[in-house]
This record gives structure tokens, sequence and C-alpha cells, in this order.
């Protein structure tokens, strides 16, 4: 056991015997830490309770063998108080430690670190638990930049990584004979994990609208893992901004994880629908081992069959450097990178899968159907592939430094006897790319409406297989259980424009939301979705002024727009009322109206090296100059003439690499503290007053800089931006605020 619970003193408190059915148990009343359970019981825990688990041993402590433990109706084991932020959830509401066929049935465990911890629990049974609304950390990625701190890093979790580092609704480790059903975890992060979990069960649970993971498996094998929904487990994106899922995914398989079924879930709108990788020490960057240790190391010999892996930012399928995986009958639709990704994967069969329109928003050359870089010796027979950007990506190129692992010593890194064989494809771009040293077997595949067959460098050699005889690919036999159908139930929902992130997490589409859906800097728009009809929505501050827009659709949300009465920064406070329900946003409304020049340079005039130089191509042939009223420019992949300024940048066609701006304006402040803070990529300069409040002038991602301008007595002051990009990913955003609530 690599993480023990701190010694239990507290005595169990019995308050009354009921009869149940089969036999008497005891019915214990919970309201304060530290209580341990040694029998079969009831619990009953009073209604508006709630339980700080202050010395991080668990509200609840499981201390016996066979018992079975039921929650009663209406009981909510709850750890933090009203208002709570989640990211500030703390403690375990249910431990159990060594402990071997526990059953917990009915339990509702809400605002805790990790509602149900479970080690060394061997024969464990969890059904009908709901552990919603557990940890989750605050997103900083916005609607129009992505922040790379909300990256996961799933990549460590022997020594407990994922619980210590992000929490989990569940979490179950070094148990075997396992049976996980019937249990819903929404708004959290991370639904389910299960670490040295084997033999186990896990069916008919719904574990949608985290920001994390939906399950997720660390040293797991032979597991049968059915119908369940995972939908909406998603971060990183903003639709038609950007598509990273952060490392987010319906179902997550790190670390050589085994023959384990994956069948009939629904994984949709995830950051990856599935997300595989054979882990650290597979690849030998972890631990040390004879190198025959390593041969066909990684997750082996898994099924995913008839799963829906669809409407993800990054990719429907990932399962990199792993060997013998099956991917039969699964649904890859709309994913904005690809269908498929299998980089180094080896002995993969990819067979009657319906592949359609990925790689709308994808990164170069990934793109489409499937994607496998150094793969060998994989069979893409019988698949669907329709109007993907490409079908089928192969590719070998030079392995770098990881040709000297441990891993690639042992099992090879080329690209070759990968087969393709009996697909059809109908409306793809482009049907197959081949690259560098590559070997592949083509066999008989049916064309319609594509719009090129083939792309392929000199070096691949391409082998005719079309007078094989080869038999067509049965659907393997599985084990399916439970009776849900989740595939298809949120049909409604289908499509990425239906990810809607919040700062928590993606937002449900069923409770009340307050969401920004326009900014113009001296007015912005809100929308109102699922408001009771009691709804009462006010705005405060000075010199703004609120306007409620009643939708005639009922399935239309209603709108409210903030509106600024003169010139200048107006901070406000928005509230809205209905039953239940209450929320507060705090803005600001810049009624700015800023002077912006953009231009191109060149590396003869790095505003790195020579600035004066760079700023004197403001006034140059390139440059075009026009009003803005926000420096709020979500350029992504693209430049200035993407942003619909004015028609003369547009029609400019600045491109997306190596291009200068330079903003100015007059704005009256007055006396105070006023907060600058800029998003920007790359360099960036901003004064105020002639004095420089923010200096981040180098080649950096997406970063924030903050900055404050004390003013002893109201004032106009003139502000000055200077920004410059060099090339890749670009975003250039600016707020101004008053310091204070």
């Amino acid at each position: 056991m690599r993480f023990k619970l701190a010694v239990f003193t507290t005595m169990i408190v019995l308050i009354a015997v009921s009869s149940l059915p089969v036999r008497a148990v005891s019915v214990i009343r919970v309201t304060a830490d530290d209580v341990r359970i040694s029998e079969s019981c009831r619990i009953v825990i009073p209604p508006g309770t709630v339980i700080e688990d202050k010395n991080g041993n668990g509200v609840i402590q499981v201390v016996a063998s066979d018992i079975e433990i039921d929650f009663a109706e209406g009981s909510l084991l709850r750890g933090s108080p009203k208002g709570r932020r989640p990211d500030e959830y703390a403690g375990y509401g249910i431990c159990i430690q060594d402990q071997s066929n526990v059953a917990v049935r009915g339990a509702r465990i809400s605002g805790f670190w990790c509602g149900l911890w479970a080690a060394g629990a061997d024969g464990l049974k969890l059904e009908t638990v709901d552990a919603s609304d557990n940890r989750r950390a605050y997103l900083k990625s916005t609607p129009i930049a992505e922040d790379g701190g909300d990256w996961l890093f799933p990549h460590n979790n022997d020594g407990n990584e994922w619980l210590k580092d992000y929490g989990a609704a569940i979490y179950v480790e070094d148990s075997n004979n396992v049976t996980i059903r019937r249990c819903k975890v929404h708004h959290g992060q991370n639904a389910l994990c299960i670490d040295r979990v084997n033999d186990s069960k896990i069916y008919d649970n719904d574990f949608s609208f985290n920001s994390g993971w939906g399950i997720a498996m660390w040293r797991s094998s032979r597991n049968i893992i059915t119908r369940n929904a995972c939908d909406f487990c998603v971060r990183g994106y903003s639709h038609g901004v950007y598509n990273r899922g952060q490392d987010s995914a319906g179902i997550l398989m790190f670390e050589q994880n085994n023959k384990n079924v994956i069948a009939e879930n629904s994984a949709t709108h995830g950051g990856d629908g599935f997300f595989g990788f054979a882990g650290r020490e597979a690849l030998g960057e972890a631990g040390s081992h004879p190198l025959e240790w390593y041969k066909r190391r990684g997750n082996t010999g898994n099924l995913l069959i008839n799963n829906d892996f669809s409407y993800t930012p990054a990719h429907g399928i990932e399962m990199t450097f792993s060997f013998g995986n099956i991917f039969y009958g699964n649904r890859l639709v709309a994913n904005a990178i690809c269908g498929v990704w299998g980089g180094y994967s080896q002995d993969t069969l990819i067979a009657a899968n319906h592949i359609e329109a990925n790689g709308e928003m994808a990164y170069g050359l990934e793109r489409g159907g499937i994607n496998i870089e150094h793969g060998k010796a994989n069979r893409i027979l019988g698949n669907i592939f329709k109007g993907n950007k490409c079908g089928v990506h192969l590719w070998w190129d030079d392995d770098g430094d990881f040709a000297s692992k441990p891993w690639a010593k042992a099992n090879g890194a080329e690209s070759t006897d990968n087969t393709i064989a009996g697909n059809t494809f109908s409306a793809d771009v482009l049907a197959y790319h081949f690259r560098g040293d590559s070997r592949v077997n083509l066999g008989r595949d049916v064309f319609t409406g594509v719009e090129a067959k083939m792309q392929k460098e000199d070096a691949v050699i391409i082998k005719d297989v079309s007078d094989s005889a080869a038999s067509p690919v049965r659907e393997p036999k599985y084990e399916v259980l439970g009776r849900t159908h989740p595939v298809g139930a949120r049909s409604g929902l289908y499509g990425r424009e239906n990810i809607v992130m919040t700062s928590w997490g993606p937002w449900d589409h069923q409770s009340p939301l307050v969401r920004i859906v326009q900014d113009n800097g001296d007015s912005v728009r809100y929308s109102l979705h699922k408001m009771p009809p009691a709804a009462k929505v006010t705005v405060e501050g000075r010199n703004v002024s609120g306007q409620l827009s009643s939708s005639v659709n009922p399935a239309q949300p209603d709108e409210y727009t903030v509106t600024a009465a003169k010139p200048g920064i107006h901070p406000y406070l928005l509230r809205v009322e209905a039953d239940d329900f209450k929320d507060q946003i705090r803005g600001t409304l810049n009624s700015v109206v800023w002077d912006v020049t953009f231009f191109k340079w060149t590396a003869e005039t790095d505003p790195r090296k020579n600035i004066e130089q760079w700023r004197a191509l403001a006034d140059g042939p390139s440059a075009v100059t026009a009003k803005a009223k926000r420096l709020v420019f979500s350029y992504g992949w693209g430049g200035p003439s993407d942003q619909k300024i004015a028609d003369n940048i547009t029609t400019a066609k600045l491109g997306g690499d190596y291009f200068g701006m330079i903003a100015a304006t007059r704005l009256p402040l007055s006396a105070g503290d006023w907060n600058f803070e800029m998003l920007s990529d790359d360099g960036i300069r901003l004064t105020a007053d002639g004095k420089e409040i923010i200096d981040n002038w180098t080649w950096h991602g997406p970063t924030r800089n903050a900055g404050t301008l004390s003013l002893r007595t109201d004032k106009t002051v003139e502000v000055r931006v200077e920004h410059f990009e060099i090339d890749g990913y670009a975003v250039l955003e600016l707020k101004i605020s008053p310091e204070g609530p």
C-alpha cells in the first residue's frame, strides 16, 4: 500500500436499530467528523449538515470487511459550506483501507477533495453513488485564448500524483474484483480513477460534464468497462478559436494497462474521447530494466468496440507506443484533429469503424481519419471514411533522441508492413498520405467523390495486395454488462459547438448559465440559459445601464446587455437571481477608441535587436491604420487581416507571422490605482502616463502580465501598446480595471 490513512481513534455512535428485509442493521446518524464503521449499517445525515474532514483521514472511515453500507434517501455527505470555491474543497468523504468485500450504496458525496477513496479493497462494490460536485480546478483559459497552466499531466501516478495533485470524485487503488455500477459524477474534475485495479467491472455509470477525466486507468488490466457515459470530460476548448483539450479525456489509459474491454461507452466531446499512452516506465523514461523487458511493453491487447468517440477538440482515439489493440465498430465523427492517432503503435487492428468529418481544426499534417507515425504491422480494414481532411496518413521521420530509448531499441520504430484494405472513402479531401521511409500494403478500397486518391513521397514503397484472399473481419466477441445504452443518448448535443466552457468546467446544458456572448468594449451582451421564469437581472455601477431582451422563441435564451453611458473605464456588477440560483459577475466596460497600426517586419528589423527600426515600419508602405474599440485579438494561427477590424486591414492580407502592432489612446481615469493586465504571444510593452507598466519583450507562448498605474488626481492619460508576433500561435488581450472589488 503506497498511501496510508491516519490511525482511527473515534468511536462509532449507534443511534438506533431498524429492521431491513434481510436482517437488522444499525442506523448511524452522521453529524461529525471521524465516524468509524465496523458493521453493516444504514447511514442517516440530517438535511443541511456540513462536515469538514479536519484531519484528512475521512469523515466516514470503514474499518471492517464483509459489510454493507446503505445511505438513507436524502442523506448528503457534504464536506464544504455553501459558497466555498470548488478549488478550495478539502478532505475525504468516505475512506476504505485494507478491507475486502465492502459494499456502499446510495451515497451522495460532495464538497471534498476526494469523495470516496478505497485502497486495498478487493471485492469492493459501489452502487448508485452520486459523487458530483467535488474538487475541480479553476480554469484560467478564456474564450479568447488558452492558458497553459490548465494542462493536466497524467504521466506520473506511482506516488498517487493523480489523487494528490488533482483530486477525484472516486479513487480506487490496489484492488481486484471491484464492481462500480449505476454511479454518477457531474461537475467535478476527475470522476473515477482506478489505480492498479484488475479483473473488475465498471458499467452503467454517468461520468459526464467534468473538467478532467471520466474514467482514468493506471496499471489496470482485465477490466470490463461497458455502457458508461463519459461525455463532455473536457477543458482547453473555445469553439472556432483554439482546440487543445489539455490532456482531458472521456476515458484515459496510462502506463501498461492490458486486456481491458472498453465497449459500448459514449465518450463524446472529451479532450480526447479515449487517450491511451504506454507510460514513462514502458518507454524507459522511469525505472531501469533489462532491454528484453521492454519488448511489447505498453497498453497491450485492449479491445475498444462499439463506442462513440466523437466531437473532441483533439482525437477520437489516441493510443501510442502500444501493441495488439483492436479498435472495432467505433463512431469517430467530427474530431477536431483526427479520428485515430496511433503513433508508434504496432499490430493494431482498426476495423469497421465509422470515421467521418475529422480534421477541421488540425495542426499541420496531423489531420483527418487515421494518423500513424512510426507504426508497424497495423491493419486498417473495412472502415467507412467520409468527408475527412485525409483518410489514412502513415509516415516515418527522424526518430531523434527517441531512438536511444529502451522501448525503441527493443521494438523498433519503422513505418512498415501496415495494411489498408476493404475500406470505403467518400468525399474525403485526400484518401491516402504516405511520407518518409515507409512500406505500405494496399488492397482493394472503394472511392467515391474523393478529391485526391494518394499523395506519397518517393521513399515510400507500396505493395499491391489486392489479390490476397483476405477474409472479412468478424466482430470480436466480448462481454457487455449493463442495461443502459449511452451511445446516442445525447444526440441532441452532437457537434463541438456544444462544448461551452465555464471557469469550472463544461456546461451541462441543464443548469442555469449566464454566458458572455459579445464584448464590444463599451457594451457587453450576456445570454441567460435555462433560467426559471421569475429570473431577476440587475446591474450596479456608475455610468452603466442594463437592458433585458426577452426571446420570442422559448428554445432560445434571453439576453441582457450592459452599456457604458460615457467614455472611460466603468466597472459593474451583474446580479442574476432565480429560485435557488444566484450568480454575480464582475466586469469592466472599456469605452475606448484606439488608433491601431499593423505592419510586417523581417529579420533585419527584429524588434528585439533594433526597436527604432521596427517602430519606423509603422510609417512604412506595409503599414495599415484603423480605429478599434478593444485590444482583444484572438489571432490563433492567423493574423490581423483575419480579425475583421476594418476593411483596409482585411484587404492588406497581413498573415499570422512576423507582424507588429502599435496602438494608442487617450483615456480619462479617476484618482486611484488602475490595473492593466495583458495576455500576449509574443512580445508586449505597455506604457501609461509616460510610465512603463508592462514589459515582456520576448518570444513566448500565451502569457499573462500585469502592472498598476497610480494616479493622485483625475487625469486623462495616454496609453500606448506595442506588440510583435514571430510565428505560430498568437494572441493579444488587454484588460483595464480599477483596483479593488
